[in-house]
């Protein structure tokens, strides 16, 4: 058995930032047979354990092995939506993969890279298609067209129940969309899967702000809609509240990222305006935050810096994420987070005044808590921030339906079972209930979701 494992094709670092093509090339079908050679294909699956969507993991990868690579994707598809989309951007190395035998070894299969390659043949090479089912005669919407609401609505219309996705922007796809900038996830990669979803009937309406365009009421008694399924992510951009926040210069990643992402800033047939930095900071240590300066580099910025509170070791990106980031030119500031925004003569942003931390005792996520260290505080010239903490509920949410019970953040409340609200026929998962998490948990959610709607439908 090989021990090593396979590397992931890469574009060269000219390449990456001369656009926003993809950066990680996928396998071709001779690595990816290497890499599934290396499965010890153990019978107590431990990677399955750490998968979200419980894929038959070493199934998919025997049948790789075995050339049979439509069988495989399809083999992924019971349980997972997207291969394609998840092969792409989930942290499987803090699930799947930290499970596997050889990662003792700091071997694990590359189980993320394998997905995608099947994921990709699917699209390249679809099946014959099956039959849709009968219809139930049941209709249910789904608000939200990112992970958990599309997830929910194929589920859906594979249990014959008629369904109809309600997205507030003009294309679809959440977050995969607005917040994965192309050189990770490609919008057409986004857009092939969906058509799985219309090819199973589901009808995805774009420009519809459910709670402004439409109402429950509407959906309810006007549209005929059984029941009701929310996925409305969690889009509302977290700031620190610190002195000078509100300068020009000052940018949530939210938008800076829907700016380029969903309606291609980049591209000089659209005129879409957006801030082009020079010296640029980007606060945060998460996916986000990479996302953001690696796009202010390919946007031409000649300094990125990162200011992260905690370390290397900290940072809940994806250990890919950071690496990409680093060997394209991203400069990373270690314990360090900003106390106050400084403007030059005109208003604008000039400065960001820091301060230096320290690590002290864990704290609820089990990392160690960053301490600010006394009489630190340095000056650092920036002519754009990136704003990458975080995210929260929209607050426009409590419009969808207002008898809705929601914690102090915003996020809906659930029975952690079947996902039901307190609203009789209403469901939710993903970001609008347990706050920013991976696409494969939303896509979990929207799964299980859908199994409790068909419950409650076939049982009323």
């Amino acid at each position: 058995m090989k021990l090593e494992p396979i590397p992931m094709p890469e574009a060269s670092i000219s390449e990456r930032l001369a656009g926003f093509s993809e950066v990680n090339q996928g396998y071709s079908e001779e690595l990816a047979q290497a890499e599934a050679e290396r499965c010890l294909q153990c019978k107590n699956s431990p990677c399955v354990e750490g998968c979200p969507v419980d894929v038959d993991i070493p199934g998919f990868i025997k049948l790789i092995r075995e050339g049979k690579y439509t069988q495989a994707g399809l083999k992924i598809k019971e349980t997972n939506t997207f291969p394609a989309i998840c092969g792409r951007v989930c942290p499987q190395e803090r699930q799947c993969q930290e499970r596997c035998v050889l990662a003792k070894r700091g071997k694990a299969i590359n189980i993320g890279y394998l997905e995608r390659f099947v994921g990709d043949y699917l699209i390249s090479h679809p099946p014959e298609q099956t039959e849709r089912p009968a219809l139930s005669g049941y209709k249910v919407a789904v608000v939200g067209s990112g992970p958990a609401g599309l997830a929910a609505a194929g589920d859906l219309a594979k249990l014959g129940h008629q369904v109809t996705v309600f997205e507030a922007l003009h294309r679809p796809g959440g977050v995969l969309v607005y917040g994965i900038p192309e050189f990770r996830l490609p919008n057409i990669t986004v857009d092939n899967e969906l058509k799985e979803l219309r090819r199973l009937g589901v009808e995805i309406r774009t420009d519809v702000v459910v709670g402004r365009t439409l109402t429950i009421t509407d959906l309810r008694e006007e549209m005929g809609f059984a029941a009701i399924f929310l996925g409305l992510g969690a889009g509302a951009p977290i700031f620190l509240g610190i002195e000078g926040e509100n300068l020009p210069g000052v940018m949530s990643a939210n938008e800076f990222l829907t700016r380029v992402n969903l309606m291609r800033a980049f591209d000089e047939d659209y005129d879409t305006p957006v801030q082009r930095g020079r010296n640029v900071t980007v606060i945060g240590g998460g996916n986000v935050a990479m996302d953001s300066s690696r796009v202010a580099l390919r946007l031409g910025a000649e300094s990125v810096k990162l200011l992260y509170r905690r370390t290397r070791a900290e940072m809940p990106a994806r250990v890919e994420e950071v690496r990409h980031a680093e060997e394209e030119g991203v400069i990373f500031e270690l314990l360090v987070n900003p106390v106050r925004f400084l403007a030059d003569d005109d208003g604008n942003l000039a400065a960001v005044e820091c301060i230096r931390m320290e690590l002290g005792e864990p704290d609820e996520s089990g990392r160690r808590r960053p301490v600010p260290i006394p009489g630190s505080e340095f000056t650092m010239e920036t002519d754009q921030t990136i704003m990458a903490v975080g995210a929260r509920v929209n607050p426009s949410a409590r419009l969808v339906l207002p008898d809705m019970e929601q914690d102090e953040k915003g996020h809906i409340i659930v029975d952690p079972e079947t996902l039901a609200t307190n609203v009789p026929g209403v469901f939710a998962g993903g970001d609008v209930v347990v706050g920013e998490e991976t696409v494969i948990r939303a896509l979990g959610d929207g799964r299980r979701a859908a199994a409790a709607i068909d419950n409650y439908l076939r049982s009323s």
